[in-house]
């Protein structure tokens, strides 16, 4: 394998920490800046949103400079946004740098997983993307974890400070290593947005949408819910975390082996209908740890086992468009941890109750369900020339 595409999974590591450890240190952002749980959680709202709509508008009006270039900008600019944070005197402060940070991290994965398929030989292609995709898996399960440990110790502004150092060092390896990487053809928006005329395409996205938004309703305040509902020390809230992640990285393998074996289409209902389930029992297990701990594992898993399914399906229905589609399911997994995060603040702060909390992200993905079986009785409608 390319070294090179090494240095792009370190880069990739470093952004996708600023997007995920906030759900984990979440109460102490909170006390800090003196706001309550619910509006800290917007952190997590603003960033996915402005993530999901800067990724496809950056990545099309930067098309004509040059790959490298760009890439070493962008991530000066997400290293400025960290220390925004760390300086930051209030919470408006650390609502801008989140936004500085989103941009930036929208349009630093989509040019690492492009440049990565430019770099390798063809037949490497998969696996040189396989490993972008890794970083990301690594963020979520070493992370938040450790990055929990870090703010207990030296607080949490410091954890954005070495995340800023980690985008600095990934500069300087990229500098240093990286070749100029010529500009490629990329679509109009416009032409793109004509995809989403295919109303097949557009409940398949919706689907993924809804799924996400139910799933952060809860875990966007997965710390406080550990914290309140079982009693755990930062110790065990970390360790829950570990586990959750090892559980959903390999959901991702699940989902992948389930379409494999039942076809996409029933393992998207499968997935989707049982997430529906877990979602609404996860706050009656929390009588018993060991039993919460299951249901936390199985909760994690599908979490992330509708991705694979749902690509395939996309791929199968119209391939001719499914670059586009993917890159439009990727914004929908966004706004839909914008969404989760913003249901899931709003029902907390009225309600205080982290199983009503449960029960609406439940709730949300009984939508999912719904906008899968529209989609999948949709009839096919081929490419954006066709429409």
């Amino acid at each position: 394998m390319n070294f090179r595409v090494f240095i792009l999974a370190i880069s990739v590591i470093s952004v996708g920490l600023v997007e995920l450890i906030v759900g984990g240190i979440l109460p102490t952002i909170a006390a800090d800046l003196g706001v309550s749980i619910g509006q800290a959680g917007q952190l997590i709202t603003v960033f996915a949103l402005v993530y999901a709509i800067s990724g496809p508008v950056l990545y099309t009006l930067t098309a004509n400079i040059e790959r490298k270039k760009l890439l070493l900008l962008t991530m000066g600019l997400f290293v400025l946004g960290n220390v925004i944070t760390y300086l930051s005197p209030s919470f408006l402060f650390v609502m801008i740098a989140r936004v500085i940070t989103a941009m930036s991290t929208a349009l630093i994965i989509v040019l690492c997983l492009t440049i990565a398929a430019k770099i390798v030989q063809p037949q490497h292609r998969a696996r040189a993307i396989g490993l972008i995709y890794m970083g990301i898996s690594s963020a979520l399960v070493f992370g938040v974890p450790i990055g929990i440990q870090i703010s207990a110790v030296f607080g949490w502004r410091m954890l954005f400070l070495f995340i800023g150092l980690l985008g600095l060092l990934s500069m300087l390896l990229i500098a240093f290593t990286l070749g100029r990487i010529e500009v490629e053809q990329v679509q109009s928006l416009k032409s793109q947005l004509k995809a989403l005329r295919n109303k097949k395409m557009l409940t398949a996205h919706l689907t993924m949408l809804f799924l996400l938004a139910g799933h952060y309703t809860i875990y966007a305040y997965f710390t406080p819910f550990l914290e309140t509902e079982l009693g755990l020390n930062t110790q065990w809230v970390s360790i829950c975390y570990f586990i959750f992640g090892i559980a959903a990285v390999g959901g991702g393998a699940f989902g992948g082996s389930l379409a494999d074996k039942f076809g996409s289409k029933v393992s998207i209902i499968l997935v989707v209908a049982s997430f529906a389930v877990i979602l609404f029992v996860l706050p009656f297990s929390t009588a018993s740890f060991p039993l919460f701990l299951v249901v936390m594992v199985i909760w994690a898993a599908l979490s992330w086992s509708l991705a694979p399914p749902l690509q395939n399906y996309i791929v199968e229905t119209d391939s001719e468009t499914s670059g586009i589609h993917q890159s439009f399911n990727n914004s929908a997994l966004q706004i839909g941890i914008s969404l989760g995060s913003l249901v899931g603040g709003v029902v907390n702060e009225a309600t205080s109750s982290m199983q009503t909390t449960a029960h609406a992200g439940s709730l949300l993905v009984i939508f999912s369900l719904a906008f899968a079986v529209w989609s999948l009785r949709s009839p096919v409608r081929k490419t954006i020339q066709n429409q």
